[in-house]
């Protein structure tokens, strides 16, 4: 294996982790609620929906903290290259996922694993297999 030593970048890796665990940690302690994003905003989008402030300030938070790290530091290059029908199907695919696993996979991957539950351990090695096959597939198979 090779690390692309230009773009490694362990301490900021490891620092995103941390705040969000951080963040999960506070949302479970003072509200109670699992930091789920795919749950968070199907409720924000719901017809009277309860608690709305601190949906609507969560939602917030994960649109501009790019834009907040853009004035520290050089955001990376983005580069999208496969077709609109292909990433319209992959969110809808996606959407499907989460509806089956009911639950995304922060829900799952970080705030259930922390609580040691058997069902987001499952649903995050189901999560981790699809996209280690899909990945596999799309490089060594066909293109978007």
């Amino acid at each position: 294996m090779l690390i692309d030593l230009n773009n490694f970048t362990p301490y900021q890796s490891l620092g995103g982790g941390v705040i969000i665990g951080l963040a999960v940690s506070i949302l479970l302690l003072f509200k109670g609620k699992v930091a789920g994003v795919s749950g968070i905003l199907y409720q924000l989008l719901k017809p009277h929906t309860v608690q709305l402030e601190w949906r609507a300030a969560f939602i917030l938070g994960l649109v501009i903290s790019p834009f907040i790290w853009g004035l520290y530091a050089e955001l990376p290059a983005i580069q999208v290259t496969a077709s609109y029908p292909f990433l319209v199907a992959s969110g809808l695919l996606v959407g499907l996922g989460v509806s089956f696993a009911n639950g995304c996979t922060s829900g799952h991957g970080v705030c259930g694993l922390g609580r040691l539950s058997l069902r987001s351990l499952i649903a995050t090695l189901c999560f981790m297999a699809a996209g280690f096959l899909a990945c596999y597939y799309f490089l060594h198979g066909v293109k978007a």
